[in-house]
């Protein structure tokens, strides 16, 4: 983050420890532009095979709410996950765009994905 910062790419303030804080908010909006740049369907170069883990830790960038359902999207790395869950869950949580969540993917059905290359 320091280097976003020295290149004018994300504001930071001190807080009265003394260190650099940022806004949550502008990191997400961050994280989405430089995802944009690295789509899903492109797969590193020096990667031959690929097989998903089932747990994905990133930023909070988006949650729509209803009084009973949240959609929650999470930037990923280069990956944009969006979950449905409940909108208690979401308050119990404290899930809030800029916030750091995990999203953990369980399934009967697991698919690996090969280069074509």
């Amino acid at each position: 983050m320091r280097r976003w910062i020295d290149q004018g790419r994300l504001r930071s303030a001190m807080d009265d420890a003394g260190r650099r804080i940022v806004d949550g908010a502008e990191l997400a909006a961050l994280a989405q532009d430089i995802a944009a740049d690295h789509p899903i369907d492109r797969l590193d170069p020096g990667v031959g095979t690929r097989s998903s883990r089932n747990h994905l830790t990133g930023l909070v960038t988006d949650v729509r709410s209803d009084p009973v359902m949240s959609q929650v999207e999470l930037q990923c790395g280069r990956y944009r996950i969006v979950s449905l869950i409940s909108t208690e869950a979401v308050q119990e949580l404290g899930i809030e765009v800029g916030s750091i969540a995990t999203a953990v993917i369980k399934a009967t059905n697991v698919s690996i994905e090969r280069s074509r290359t």
